[in-house]
């Protein structure tokens, strides 16, 4: 047998796993070719606990597969993958030796995505399940089986143990930008407090809000009880305790903004 090339280097690394390193006389450039080699695969198990993916890929007509870390300092961005994104990656060594991993991951593109983006801009209403990842809340699309985050208000009834895991309709947000698509559920509930909030924006009524504090880069407001606050710039002047009369101009789920009468 006269002396390997570099294509089959290469060849048997990735068709074979049974020869073990150290008899490759050339191990060195083996592994240097290899982590430099741009692969395509298809992700095909996400664990969104553990931040890692299973990668699914084909090399000279052969499957294989792969798990690679994706948490976002290893990316250097954040980014939700999903089963069924196409990605871009390398295959080396891990950390340890001891075993094959995908590095260098880069979302491609996800074709089930797609599916469901072109239909939220006619018929924005899916149905999933609501899943608990790392105490963030995330909706499991039923067909796909895609995960997006669901942002949840500060004013926002947190679901309980026995909705998870239970059906509820959502909407995606965000659209235009993949890596920030959130889910926005069309049941949400909320503290009392945030229904008076938006009686009172509607009718453009005054409030008489509460100091609470005062800082150097403003006034902070009960606006109603101690569960919804708002910041005023400094006034001089004023101080703890005093009463101040505001009214909402801009309320959404996220934020409040007051302004003085």
């Amino acid at each position: 047998m006269g002396p390997l090339r570099r294509a089959d280097i290469v060849d048997l690394f990735i068709n074979s796993f049974i020869i073990p390193v150290p008899s490759l006389k050339f191990s060195g450039l083996l592994f240097t070719l290899m982590s430099n080699t741009l692969l395509t695969g298809n992700v095909s198990f996400v664990n969104h606990e553990k931040k890692y993916i299973m990668i699914e890929y084909e090399v000279n007509g052969k499957k294989k597969v792969v798990n690679g870390t994706v948490d976002e300092k290893s990316l250097g961005k954040k980014h939700v993958f999903h089963i069924g994104d196409t990605v871009s990656f390398n295959v080396g060594l891990s950390g340890r030796g001891d075993r094959m991993v995908a590095s260098k991951i880069q979302f491609l593109y996800n074709t089930a995505l797609d599916v469901l983006i072109n239909k939220s801009k006619t018929e924005n209403n899916f149905i999933g399940y609501l899943k608990v990842v790392d105490d963030k809340y995330f909706v499991k699309e039923i067909d796909s089986y895609l995960f997006f985050p669901v942002p949840l208000s500060p004013w926002q009834i947190i679901p309980t143990e026995a909705e998870l895991n239970e059906a509820v309709t959502f909407a995606l947000e965000n659209t235009d930008k993949k890596n920030k698509i959130t889910a926005k559920l069309y049941n949400n509930k909320y503290i009392p407090e945030f229904y008076t909030a938006v009686k009172l924006n509607k009718a453009d009524s005054p409030i008489d809000a509460t100091v609470y504090k005062i800082g150097p880069h403003g006034t902070y407001l009960n606006l109603i009880g101690d569960k919804i606050r708002v910041k005023l710039p400094t006034k001089d002047g004023v101080k703890v305790g005093d009463t101040v009369t505001v009214k909402i101009i801009y309320l959404n789920p996220f934020k409040i903004i007051a302004e003085e009468l």
